[in-house]
């Protein structure tokens, strides 16, 4: 099994089928895919947590009239639900490629992100609405049962923290969820700090300071989930490959005139495609092609980390060979 640092992590490869097209007719090989298997005990255990302590901060919130405990209480209902969808998106993903899904359902936990961002940031705007009331209209807090129930909020998501702390390393769904963890956790201790100054000094408007501190912080999260998710769904270049760098490295090989017609996309946050058609300095044999393919296979594999290639060899036929064709989709 191949082994290299992409992206602050290392991905393991495994072997994985791959079509390489040779106008109009194909064959299999074997290429290297990778698989990150995610501890599903773990985030069980997590969705329990959150949600349990998403009732608890509830009940306390409301008997406590403390519009941070339930700002916090949103937050960790979004957590336990983000939790939740990524364990079924996570055991649907793990489906079989189907004749209707040819690329199975992988996508599935890229779009439970981007649910869940979108979750937040409602939540976000939800809570800023109303820590601006409480500005103008301070309510009276039951301090003690505020420091008690975040105090347990706060045990409930350190955790969850440390138990999801691997998985959020390499998997996009799972770093969303475990970002909203991170800021429940920080938002807990923001809470007992208002708790305490409640207590204390009576000084009521930290309540809802505290409340839009949270939400600055879920907002910034989400946003940058949000995007990333956007750009998987929307197919663009996956980031940190530069198309002219392809271009450039598999134009040095001996044999190759020319790379144009380029597309390449993520399946998922860590699994990059290509296609191309790939114009040869003279005609040759299908079956004399072999050799370059897998020259071609291997360096795209090593320098940009694209596992799937889809290649349409061809002499002197296209006539834009622009590296993206503008005119059309090919």
């Amino acid at each position: 099994m191949n082994q290299e640092k992409q992206d602050g992590f290392i991905r393991k490869r495994e072997v994985s089928h791959l079509t390489v097209k040779f106008a109009g007719r194909s064959e299999k090989r074997m290429a290297h895919s990778h698989s990150n298997q995610l501890n599903t005990r773990n985030l069980k255990i997590s969705v329990v947590l959150n949600l349990a302590i998403a009732v608890a901060e509830v009940v306390g919130g409301l008997l406590a009239n403390s519009l941070s405990l339930l700002s916090d209480a949103l937050h960790n209902l979004g957590d336990g639900l983000a939790l939740l969808f990524a364990y079924i998106a996570n055991r649907v993903s793990k489906r079989d490629a189907t004749s209707k899904k040819t690329f199975g359902y992988k996508r599935i936990e890229i779009l439970s992100a981007f649910i869940n961002s979108m979750v937040l940031i409602a939540i976000s705007v939800y809570l800023f609405v109303e820590a601006i009331k409480r500005f103008y209209n301070p309510a009276t807090i039951d301090s003690t049962i505020m420091l008690v129930v975040a105090t347990i909020g706060l045990a409930a998501n350190v955790i969850s923290v440390l138990i999801l702390h691997k998985d959020s390393s390499h998997n996009l769904n799972i770093k969303a969820a475990y970002l909203h963890l991170i800021g429940d956790t920080l938002s807990s201790v923001v809470v007992i700090i208002g708790g305490v100054l409640i207590y204390f000094y009576d000084l009521y408007w930290i309540d809802p300071a505290v409340t839009i501190l949270i939400g600055i912080y879920i907002l910034k999260e989400a946003i940058a989930i949000v995007k990333e998710t956007l750009s998987i769904l929307m197919q663009s270049t996956p980031e940190g490959i530069d198309l002219r760098d392809v271009k450039t490295e598999v134009e040095k090989l001996p044999g190759i005139n020319n790379i144009h017609h380029v597309h390449t996309w993520a399946l998922s946050e860590n699994q990059y495609h290509l296609e191309a058609h790939v114009d040869l300095e003279k005609d040759i044999l299908v079956s004399e092609s072999t050799e370059m393919q897998h020259k071609i296979e291997k360096l795209l594999f090593d320098k940009f980390a694209f596992e799937h290639v889809t290649l349409q060899f061809e002499f002197d036929h296209c006539d834009e060979k622009n590296l993206v064709n503008n005119h059309k989709n090919e």
